[in-house]
């Protein structure tokens, strides 16, 4: 919904997310908080008691912190709440939210948040942890119950579709004969040497500051043409390919027009699929022979295959919105926890008085005859306990939860802290 421009300026590296998160989550109107952003995506998840004014501090954090205008953020975040962003959050899991529907990175990348923000010095708490073991576990069930995630979506394979509809009228070549270049050799620089080895390019060369992560790719493709080069080869490699990809952490552009200039000799494809961009787009485009494109190009791609997945897209909800009544019924449960607590307080108070009452009279018994008995009673105590208990978690109208709740306490006498004559 927003430009790469402003996507870059919000966008939080993996390795920040869980202070950034705690910071949120330490602003006045949030009580949780957690990050994910990702090439195509920027969200904060947050937890709040007053939406208005969470969300007015949350964008009023995000305008402090990046250089993006007060004005450029309320044109362009948008806000769910409730029930629409616990379903947000599923959709995202589940890839039906994605650039590419179906894309199996972003439930990696969902859990990684959950793994994250869950952690010790990350921002979410009991709703939020909740709802992301919710998401990931919906995004799984998507994907092994329905056939949303088969034929390879992902960014990187629209990037490879990209360049395979467009080679010819670029740099005047078949897909099969052409030199591509990689910069970067994570999980995007995998995913693209995957999706280019079907297509059979002439060759393969992975750009990297190091050559272990680079020879591991090598490793697992051996029938791909795959050689390294030194990140200090970088513009060579540009120079002498007709295709280079960038997907790299970096944070700033690591080919600039300047720098193109000097190296595009011939006719020149650059596709960068980071964010922040690794490539100069705007200033790359302007040099003769050369095309740069960069994520938001991927959209007409991508729009071919939408109405190939609306079946799949529609069972996939299905399995969605079960896993959402699951997380609205645990939810729902919340407001009865505490008269649940001290109904098992009051009941477990008055098992251990009775017991103590007639303690001298079980003096003859051994320690696991005691144990027996303490074992027995407590069972008598939780089965008594059930009825109610079940009921309690079963109500869903918060109106009848509290009718519910003033007649449990009033039926236990749980008004009064201190046990009653009765009570013994």
């Amino acid at each position: 919904t927003s430009s790469v421009e402003l996507r870059e300026k919000l966008a939080v590296q993996e390795a920040d997310w869980a202070s950034v998160g705690a910071e949120i989550a330490r602003l006045p109107g949030v009580g949780e908080a957690a990050v994910l952003s990702t090439c195509n995506r920027f969200e904060i998840y947050v937890s709040t008691t007053d939406t208005m004014a969470g969300v007015r501090e949350v964008r009023e954090f995000l305008h402090r912190r990046s250089s993006a205008a007060s004005r450029e953020l309320k044109d362009h975040l948008f806000v769910l709440t409730g029930r629409a962003c616990v379903w947000h959050a599923l959709r995202v899991s589940g890839g039906l939210d994605s650039l590419v529907v179906g894309e199996g990175q972003i439930l990696s990348q969902m859990k990684r948040c959950y793994e994250i923000s869950t952690g010790e010095k990350g921002g979410a708490g009991k709703l939020l942890t909740r709802m992301f073991v919710t998401a990931v576990t919906a995004g799984k069930r998507v994907r092994s119950e329905t056939g949303i995630s088969k034929g390879g979506v992902s960014i990187s394979s629209a990037a490879v579709e990209l360049v395979e509809r467009q080679c010819v009228g670029d740099v005047g070549l078949e897909v099969d004969q052409l030199d591509v270049a990689i910069i970067g050799a994570g999980k995007m620089g995998r995913l693209l040497v995957q999706h280019l080895t079907p297509r059979n390019v002439r060759s393969i060369t992975l750009v990297n500051r190091g050559k272990e992560r680079a020879q591991e790719i090598i490793d697992a493709f051996p029938q791909s043409p795959l050689k390294y080069a030194p990140i200090d080869d970088m513009l060579g490699a540009v120079e002498r390919h007709h295709v280079t990809f960038a997907c790299t952490g970096a944070t700033e552009p690591i080919l600039k027009a300047e720098e193109l200039q000097r190296v595009v000799v011939r006719p020149t494809m650059l596709v960068d699929i980071s964010v922040p961009r690794n490539i100069d787009d705007k200033g790359a485009n302007q040099i003769p022979d050369c095309v740069a494109y960069n994520v938001d190009d991927l959209k007409a791609v991508v729009a071919a295959n939408q109405a190939k997945r609306k079946k799949l897209t529609v069972e996939a909800e299905g399995v969605l919105r079960e896993e959402l009544q699951g997380f609205e019924s645990w939810q729902q449960s919340l407001g009865t926890v505490p008269m649940i607590t001290m109904l098992q307080t009051r009941a477990e108070r008055i098992r251990a008085k009775e017991l103590a009452k007639v303690d001298s009279k079980l003096g003859g018994l051994s320690v696991t005859e005691k144990e027996t008995v303490d074992r027995i009673t407590k069972g008598i105590v939780n089965k008594l306990l059930h009825g109610p208990m079940t009921q309690l978690r079963r109500v869903n109208d918060d109106e009848d939860r509290a009718h519910t709740v003033r007649k449990v306490a009033q039926m236990f006498n749980l008004e009064d802290q201190e046990d009653s004559e009765d009570d013994i």
